[in-house]
């Protein structure tokens, strides 16, 4: 099934340190705790923002100082920025994605969370995707309903995402969709159908994570950990980093006889050339 690509999403919006100590929210802190997950094994960084007191932001400044950091300390490695909508309204969502990082993350619909709705109106959707294509950047399609990956297949048909999108399926958001067995196995089936063998991941929400990783690693997609998901190892202890969390998933590779990809890897997997800068 070939070499296992590891994302490791670092922060976030929601968790804050009063709920691990090791959350990275400083832009410093975000660059140190990747590079010690990129060291054992992750090849892509999800990214979020934060201001000064921890709140999400979607600040083209603090993302250029992530993302130029990180290119300095992990050669090679994806950088993967968000366009999410906790840390803006609107177009603000997007504003990074001049920079040309390697993916950005895209919505292409609406579902609910815990205790909102996480709207992604199809005119921002298209803007967002307009602005990636221009920009060169592939869209990781973040799947949080079945729907989602229809709609990427259309946008991709159509010419909205020129690329074949890399999607994920995003289990276990409470009101989403759910980390169930036979909704993984619907979300595959899906993807298989619409968009053939192109590459996939998929990430578990809190104690989902493990079991999750376990899942597409084993049916031959990909996987995303760290702390913006799940801030623990197990109900009783505190994940002490994002690199504890990349080493477990890579453990459940070696259990499945993967290799973890390196960033070379990775990038050949999805069609990316070398890291570029601005």
């Amino acid at each position: 099934m070939g070499p296992v690509i590891i994302c490791v999403a670092i922060t976030g919006s929601l968790p804050r340190k009063r709920d691990n100590p090791a959350v990275p929210i400083t832009v410093a802190e975000q660059i140190e705790s990747t590079h010690e997950a990129f060291e054992v094994g992750a090849s892509i960084a999800h990214c979020h923002v934060r201001n000064d007191d921890g709140t999400p932001t979607s600040d083209p400044a603090r993302f250029a100082a992530l993302k130029e950091g990180i290119e300095r300390h992990c050669p090679g490695m994806i950088v993967q920025l968000s366009t999410g909508g906790r840390s803006g309204a609107g177009r603000e969502r997007g504003g990074m994605i001049g920079l040309r990082p390697d993916m950005c993350s895209l919505s292409v619909g609406s579902n609910n969370f815990p205790a909102r709705v996480y709207e992604n109106p199809p005119d921002l959707v298209d803007w967002l995707a307009a602005e990636m294509a221009a920009h060169g950047v592939l869209p990781e399609v973040e799947c949080f309903d079945l729907s989602h990956l229809w709609q990427a297949a259309a946008m991709h048909r159509d010419g909205r995402l020129p690329r074949v999108p890399y999607c994920q399926f995003v289990l276990g958001v409470r009101n989403a969709l759910p980390a169930d067995p036979h909704a993984f196995e619907a979300m595959l089936a899906a993807k298989r159908h619409l968009l053939g063998e192109a590459p996939w991941c998929a990430a578990g929400i809190g104690r989902h994570q493990l079991e999750v990783n376990e899942w597409a690693i084993g049916a031959g997609g990909h996987a995303r950990t760290g702390l913006e998901d799940n801030v623990r190892l197990d109900r009783e202890t505190l994940a002490p980093s994002n690199g504890a969390l990349v080493r477990r998933a890579a453990a459940v590779a070696g259990r499945h006889g993967r290799p973890v990809a390196t960033p070379a890897e990775a990038r050949a997997i999805l069609g990316l050339g070398e890291q570029r800068t601005r």
